[in-house]
């Protein structure tokens, strides 16, 4: 019997795809930056040297080759700083008074069995897990390793000494897709059930080729392409609205803390880096200059 385990839970967690990394900016592509690049050097206004790095939440081996430029800047910096730290209860996943099958039908609920299986996951987590997180786990390939690409940066960190800083807390970071209704978090889930394996896996190398190539306007035109055109019109914007504007400008806030006085290295969804809502330009509108490191 496969077992669900926490490192499994955290794998889930931290390999968000087609619903994470690919909530991309909620404005046209051309409006998104013409530069590229997934290291991007912070000059703060004290003179001070950070680094924002754009990550795939992905176990992918084709990822988790960093190059020598990445791990010089998180040598040279003093603390990490992720989108938030691993969560000390893994109850935060589920579903306290509920399970799928008071919220589904027959044949849903086989198809969450089959990929409950598919993802090395117990059917009674899976039946309990929180629509919203389950229907992002459910949209990835195929597990390959339990070392998602933040989880290696956050070891690394780990074996460096490195202050490590989360940019949300874990109920900031949870309670987002929380707020959303449970009929709204099964939509979520249904939109994903109805999807092949071979569809997923086809989204999956689509979107990993634009992050290879650091081409972060290129994850952005695949936003509506994919996710928006998964969902009702009216959820997707409000998820766009929650877990990209309302984030971001959060997030650089919390950067400017720690960059301003500080050397940080920050690991974020590479969704975030890009356009004017994106980290790069809040960054650069607070007087830090912002520049790529090839």
């Amino acid at each position: 019997m496969r077992i669900l385990t926490l490192k499994s839970l955290l794998r889930g967690f931290f390999s968000i795809v087609v619903l994470s990394l690919i909530l991309t900016a909620p404005f046209p592509a051309t409006a998104v930056s013409a530069e590229t690049g997934l290291l991007w050097k912070l000059e703060a206004p004290s003179g001070k040297v950070s680094y924002l790095f754009g990550t795939m939440h992905s176990d992918d081996p084709r990822i988790n080759d960093f190059s020598p430029a990445v791990l010089q800047a998180l040598q040279d910096s003093e603390a990490f700083m992720m989108e938030t730290l691993p969560p000390s209860d893994p109850s935060i996943y589920f579903m306290q008074n509920e399970t799928l099958r008071d919220l589904l039908n027959p044949k849903e609920l086989e198809q969450v069995l089959k990929l409950a299986d598919f993802h090395a996951m117990h059917t009674d987590a899976a039946m309990r897990m929180k629509p919203w997180l389950l229907a992002m786990v459910f949209d990835l390939p195929k597990p390959q390793t339990p070392h998602a690409q933040d989880v290696q940066l956050f070891s690394k960190a780990q074996d460096m000494s490195k202050e490590i800083l989360g940019l949300e807390d874990t109920e900031e970071h949870f309670g987002m897709l929380d707020s959303f209704s449970r009929e709204d978090q099964l939509t979520m889930l249904r939109a994903v059930l109805k999807r092949s394996q071979k569809d997923k896996q086809r989204d999956f190398e689509t979107l990993l080729k634009a992050y290879l190539a650091g081409d972060t306007a290129k994850i952005a035109m695949l936003d509506d392409k994919l996710t928006g055109s998964m969902l009702p019109k009216e959820l997707w914007t409000r998820m766009r609205t929650k877990l990209l504007d309302e984030r971001n400008e959060r997030m650089a806030e919390r950067i400017q803390a720690e960059a301003g006085d500080g050397s940080v290295f920050v690991a974020v969804g590479a969704s975030h880096l890009a356009g004017k809502g994106g980290l790069i330009e809040r960054l650069r509108s607070a007087g830090y200059q912002v520049s790529a490191v090839k």
